[in-house]
């Protein structure tokens, strides 16, 4: 982590600009915002019927713009440049232009609960994406997609805060129905999630997404999906325009395998090898080769749903073998009738630490590619030497507005090991001292959909620290995010 204050002027005045259009916009009733991602999955091109609209996509790439090859569907401004006909004979060949625009002010005073002496921070991430795909034909696509993450403002600048103008998604993909299934390949850097992005996400929170320069292929054929792929995951940099770089030293190389039981629910698992040289943990460093197990079951019935996951991970880092593991549950009942549609749900989660310092054994969990929103927006704590509840509580009064609240618990797995901050930065003297309790939070959420290209969020938590945090100087957090999204 490093300290930097952005202060240019032109980008203040863009800070300044979207403020005053937060500000007006809250001043509306009856208005909130929408989330900024969906939770993607392994899915490719979701399904569309060929007479209506594509409908835009987290991920870009998946939307299929034919449908426009029909005149009378253009009826949106920019429709001349979502599609571009390559062929009078062939309506899947095309190319598409598109642009993604996200500003969110954050709030927070007490950045890693204070420790350090984190001042109060209020600050600007702005993520403008633009894109072009290309569609030779049905089964050739070529995808491009250049990012500018900036910050106004922020104290201090993480990993995924900054990316100035540089190549996120460039990529050449491959597709060929037959009568027994379906073959799918890409080549070249791409991104990818898993399930609920517990530990395989899009990353879409932070300012940064994850890319991956990988080679991808996957079969699917009846209830049956089987997936391979070898990548490695693209570090960033902010020295100058497109200095992001993959290398040798860093893979995450995964085979997947997916079937439909009992209808449409999903029985799901993978074995992962990450591996990454010179990696420092409390009780370990050295070169990480870590083989990665997991198994989820999702699904639902009569108004029940269900997410559950369970990770063993093993291996070594340097001379120490690792033996660690991670679990998720997500169930919810959903009532129909009343027109607010109430979801009552309850979230589990827990994740080895280490418990038994300078042993042989490293039991520190390592939570992979996190979803930087899977708790909170906030991001107070990461996904190890964690045991956490959340009950929340979410309706739909009006179309198009989802009102989320919800109060989450916090415990260590084990006291030995440090509390973790996000993604899995130990806190500062937490190391074997205090007890199990970590502290409460509770968080309230507003997403609304204007339309289909403008939508945004409103989020605000509040961290209660438990006496682990506060006799190494923490304190209590707050934490107010607002963002606008659009999409083109």
């Amino acid at each position: 982590m490093r300290e930097r204050i952005d202060g240019s002027g032109h980008r203040l005045g863009w800070s300044a600009a979207w403020l005053s259009l937060v500000g007006s916009v809250l001043l509306c009733p009856g208005q909130a915002w929408a989330q900024d991602a969906s939770n993607e999955s392994t899915q490719d091109t979701p399904t569309q019927d060929a007479a209506t609209r594509p409908k835009l996509s987290s991920n870009r790439w998946q939307e299929d713009w034919s449908p426009l090859a029909d005149p009378s569907l253009r009826t949106d401004w920019g429709d001349a440049l979502k599609y571009l006909s390559l062929s009078a004979d062939d309506p899947k060949a095309y190319l598409s232009l598109g642009a993604n625009l996200r500003e969110r002010v954050e709030m927070l005073d007490a950045p890693n609960f204070g420790v350090g002496g984190s001042a109060n921070n209020t600050y600007l991430l702005q993520r403008l994406q633009v894109h072009a795909d290309l569609r030779l034909d049905e089964h050739w696509q070529g995808f491009v997609q250049i990012e500018d993450a900036r910050t106004v403002n922020k104290n201090v600048i993480g990993g995924a805060d900054r990316n100035p103008w540089d190549l996120r998604l460039a990529f050449v993909a491959y597709t060929r129905r037959f009568a027994a299934g379906t073959f799918k390949a890409r080549i070249g850097r791409q991104d990818f999630a898993f399930d609920l992005q517990r530990f395989v996400s899009l990353r879409d929170g932070p300012n940064v997404r994850q890319s991956f320069d990988a080679i991808w292929a996957d079969w699917e054929t009846g209830k049956w999906r089987f997936i391979g792929f070898m990548s490695q995951p693209v570090q960033y940099r902010d020295e100058h325009p497109f200095d992001d770089v993959s290398n040798h030293r860093f893979r995450f190389n995964t085979l997947r395998v997916e079937r439909l039981v009992w209808g449409h629910n999903e029985l799901s698992a993978y074995y992962s090898l990450y591996s990454r040289d010179n990696v420092r943990y409390l009780d370990a460093a050295g070169d990480e080769r870590r083989d990665v197990y997991d198994m989820r079951f999702a699904g639902s019935a009569l108004g029940l749903d269900w997410d559950l996951e369970g990770m063993e991970q093993r291996g070594h880092v340097g001379s120490k073998d690792i033996d660690a593991w991670g679990t998720g549950a997500r169930v919810g009942f959903t009532w129909e009738r009343p027109s607010w549609h109430p979801r009552l749900g309850i979230q589990f989660d827990a994740a080895s630490g280490d418990r038994h310092p300078k042993d042989n054994t490293l039991g520190t969990f390592n939570p992979l590619f996190p979803n930087g929103y899977y708790f909170t927006l906030a991001g107070f704590t990461g996904y190890t030497n964690l045991v956490h509840v959340k009950p929340a509580l979410t309706i739909k009064p009006i179309v198009g507005l989802t009102l989320t609240g919800g109060v989450g618990f916090q415990w260590r797995q084990v006291t030995s090991d440090a509390i973790y901050l996000q993604p899995n930065i130990p806190l500062p003297g937490t190391a074997g001292e205090g007890g199990h309790w970590t502290g409460a939070y509770g968080q309230l959420r507003a997403d609304y959909s204007f339309n289909a290209n403008f939508t945004g969020a409103v989020e605000a938590v509040h961290f209660d620290v438990g006496r682990a945090i506060r006799q190494v100087g923490g304190r209590d957090g707050d934490y107010l995010g607002v963002e606008l999204k659009y999409m083109w």
